[in-house]
């Protein structure tokens, strides 16, 4: 059987942590948001951290929480947006589990962000060049951990759900 844990990476509005739930249901695991896990152990939302940190703050403590949860087998993770950034991180995701990347454009990000406030770099005079510069920057880094990318912008969750059963269920057809 597969110990293998699935790793969701992508940008903000991708739907990582929506098809990652979905994921855990279908695949009878437990579920993790790493941001939402960051959340819970410091007692304080995101920005907030942002506001006192910095972005750097922030960073260091989503690297902890990464590292913990990339250790924990059979489950299905959400990671970041930015967790790709650190190359260590990069390491982890690659050698620790089966990675997808959700790849959606900036228009759908945009729509799916659009009155969600805990996006602290989305507090910014034009968030749709802000996403343009994060996709330019983080999209080749995507790439480079992914062992499957999946397009989320013109399908359903439960077509996106089957997708990375079917090529999880590839490598160990008794999962």
């Amino acid at each position: 059987m597969n110990e293998q844990s699935i790793f969701l990476v992508g940008p903000m509005g991708a739907g990582k942590t929506s098809i990652g739930r979905q994921l855990a249901r279908r695949l009878k695991r437990p579920f993790y948001d790493s941001d939402r896990e960051l959340e819970r152990r410091t007692g304080v939302d995101i920005p907030t951290i942002f506001e006192y940190e910095g972005e750097a703050g922030f960073r260091l403590r989503e690297s902890a929480v990464l590292d913990e949860l990339t250790r924990l087998r059979r489950i299905v993770l959400a990671t970041g947006g930015g967790a790709v950034i650190k190359a260590q991180n990069r390491e982890w995701l690659i050698q620790r589990g089966f990675v997808v990347y959700l790849r959606t454009g900036v228009d759908t990000q945009l729509r799916r962000t659009a009155r969600d406030r805990n996006r602290p770099l989305l507090q910014t005079e034009d968030p749709r060049a802000r996403l343009e510069e994060l996709a330019r920057i983080r999209g080749p880094l995507y790439r480079a951990v992914a062992d499957l990318v999946v397009d989320t912008e013109h399908s359903a969750i439960p077509a996106i759900v089957n997708r990375i059963v079917h090529r999880y269920r590839e490598l160990d057809p008794h999962v």
